[in-house]
C-alpha cells in the first residue's frame, strides 16, 4: 500500500489516515451496489454534522442559482449530500475494489471524437470538472485506454496521498503532480491523453478573473499554458451517475477548434463554459463543497460570510 520505508507512517499522527484507509478497504469488500446504497443514505443522514462544509455548499448553490427557490436549493444540496456519501463507496472501489468494479456499468459516448483527435499525431488533454465520482470514473476508463489524471497533491494527508496514487497507478491510471510541469508535457508528448480540470481555486497566482456560473472567480490560466507547450488538443468530457443509479455515463465532445485564443481570458471563459454545461445537467453531482469563490477581485467584498471563511 505504502512505499518506501512503512515505518515512516506507524506514528501515532497517521492513525486518522490508517482508519480512513481500514475502513474504505472494508466498503471495498461489499458489492457495489451495495456500497453505493449504504453510503448514500449516510450522507444523506450525516451531512448535518458536516456543518462547515454544508454551509459552504449552500452559499455556493445561492449564489451559483439565484433564479431559483430557497426550497430548491435545499432539494438540490440535500441530492447532492448523498452523492457526496456515494463518493466515499466510489473511492473505496476505485483504491481496492479489484475485478469486482470490471462488473460495473459505463456508457461511454463520443468516443469517436477521442478517437480522432488521437489519430491527429498530437497530445490530447481531456477537460472536465470535479464531478463527485471523478475517482471511479478514472478507473472505469482505465480499464481500456491510457489516462494520466493531472491532481494537487494531498500534502496535510501523505499515507492517504500515497495510497491513492498507488491505486490509480496500479490500474494503470498515471497520477501527476500540478507541480510537475516536465512530467506532465513528457506524458502528453507520449501519446497518453491527461485529464485537466481547472475548476478550483488555487489562488490569484497564474489565474484571471472570469465568470464561474455568472460570479467572477478566479480561474487558472494553466490549461492554455499546457495546450501552447504541447501543442495539444483539448477535448471535453463529461461524466456523471446514470439516473437509475446502478452505473456511469462518460460523454466525449469534440476537440476543441482555435484553443488557445491568444488570450488568457477568453481561454479561461471558454473553459468555465464548458464545465458549466456539466454542472447545469447534473448539478447534484457536483463538488459544492469547495471554496470556488474564496479570491475575490480588487475592491469586490468576499461572497463567503465571516464563519466559513
Amino acid at each position: 500500500m505504502t512505499s518506501g520505508n512503512p515505518q515512516s507512517f506507524m506514528r501515532l499522527r497517521y492513525t486518522g489516515q490508517w482508519l480512513t484507509i481500514g475502513f474504505l478497504w472494508l466498503l471495498s469488500r461489499l458489492p457495489p451496489q451495495r456500497a453505493f446504497s449504504v453510503c448514500e443514505r449516510a450522507g444523506r443522514r450525516l451531512s448535518p454534522l458536516l456543518r462547515r462544509r454544508q454551509r459552504i455548499a449552500r452559499h455556493n448553490l445561492q449564489v451559483c442559482f439565484p433564479e431559483k427557490t430557497r426550497q430548491e436549493r435545499e432539494a438540490l444540496l440535500a441530492a447532492n449530500s448523498r452523492y457526496v456519501g456515494r463518493a466515499l463507496a466510489e473511492i473505496a472501489l476505485a483504491w481496492f475494489g479489484g475485478k469486482k468494479v470490471e462488473d460495473i456499468p459505463c456508457i461511454i459516448r463520443g468516443q469517436h471524437h477521442l478517437d480522432e483527435a488521437r489519430a491527429g499525431n498530437r497530445p490530447v488533454i481531456l477537460l472536465g470538472g470535479h464531478f463527485l465520482c471523478l475517482e471511479l470514473i478514472a478507473r472505469l476508463l482505465g480499464r481500456n485506454m491510457d489516462l494520466a489524471v493531472i491532481y494537487k497533491p494531498i500534502r496535510k494527508q501523505p499515507l492517504l496521498d500515497q495510497t491513492m496514487v498507488q491505486s490509480r497507478n496500479s490500474i494503470p491510471v498515471e497520477t501527476l503532480s500540478r507541480y510537475d510541469l516536465r512530467a506532465i508535457i513528457k506524458t502528453l508528448k507520449r501519446g497518453t491523453p491527461v485529464w485537466y480540470a481547472g475548476d478550483q481555486d488555487y489562488g490569484t497566482r497564474s489565474s484571471v478573473f472570469v465568470p464561474f456560473m455568472g460570479v467572477p472567480a478566479a480561474t487558472v490560466t494553466g490549461l492554455t499554458r499546457l495546450t501552447a507547450l504541447a501543442q495539444a488538443q483539448v477535448v471535453p468530457i463529461f461524466f456523471n451517475v446514470n439516473d437509475a443509479g446502478d452505473g456511469y455515463e462518460v460523454t466525449f465532445k469534440p476537440a476543441l477548434e482555435g484553443f488557445p485564443t491568444g488570450s488568457d481570458t477568453r481561454d479561461a471563459q471558454w473553459m468555465n463554459g464548458i464545465i458549466e454545461q456539466g454542472i447545469r445537467a447534473k448539478p447534484e453531482q457536483y463538488l459544492w463543497a469547495h471554496r470556488r469563490f474564496k479570491n475575490r477581485p480588487p475592491g469586490e467584498p468576499s461572497v463567503y460570510p465571516r464563519s466559513i471563511k
